[in-house]
């Protein structure tokens, strides 16, 4: 388990036969959990200056596969641990989408970030909802049909990749994991009165 709040930006210094090898100041132990971009990965090799971790054929299909090239940067957050304090949310570190930016504004002391995605993610987005974009934690502050607007404060976005995106940039999205839940119990019980449902649960 994660919760959003990015440790630092990591430099990929290879990615080939299906192994990633970053460059970083937190050094992980062999086996550790770590979120490379939001994606929950296993830490492999260990370096003086980094690690390496592994992608799956599955994780590589469901990734915005083009930001894990060489020379990219990308969040990196070490697994919480039982008794540490959660500040942004519980994610998983399971991609449930890829997003597509489409217009990043700034607005007096914020930035609103407008991104597309897909009709399956966008039933789990709700107003006020949570959402993990690249692995960093987020509130949704408005939901349109096939798109969503989040507002980035300045420390949040000069801290992270944020301030790097751009229109048409690709990028990881894990909705909330309550509300996928959530969705799948209901959807379970729709053909059941309410009563019915408020016992279940």
């Amino acid at each position: 388990m994660f919760n959003g709040l990015i440790r630092e930006l990591a430099k990929i210094k290879n990615f080939s036969n299906n192994k990633l090898t970053l460059k970083s100041k937190y050094i992980p132990k062999t086996g550790d959990s770590i979120a490379v971009n939001g994606v929950c990965l296993t830490a492999t090799k260990i370096y003086p200056d980094g690690f390496e971790v592994e992608l799956s054929p599955e994780t590589q299909k469901t990734i915005a596969i083009e930001n894990y090239a060489p020379g990219k940067l990308v969040h990196i957050e070490p697994a919480l641990r039982f008794g540490d304090r959660v500040d942004g949310h519980l994610i998983q570190g399971h991609i449930d989408a890829i997003g597509e930016i489409l217009e990043i504004k700034k607005n007096k002391n914020s930035y609103d970030v407008i991104i597309k995605t897909s009709p399956t993610a966008m039933k789990y987005i709700i107003p006020k909802g949570s959402i993990a974009i690249d692995g960093v934690s987020l509130t949704i502050n408005e939901v349109f049909s096939d798109r969503f607007r989040l507002t980035i404060i300045p420390h949040t976005f000069e801290n992270t990749l944020f301030k790097y995106y751009k229109p048409l940039q690709r990028v990881n999205i894990e909705t909330d994991m309550f509300a996928r839940y959530l969705y799948h119990m209901f959807k379970k019980k729709e053909s059941k009165n309410i009563d019915e449902i408020i016992a279940w649960w």
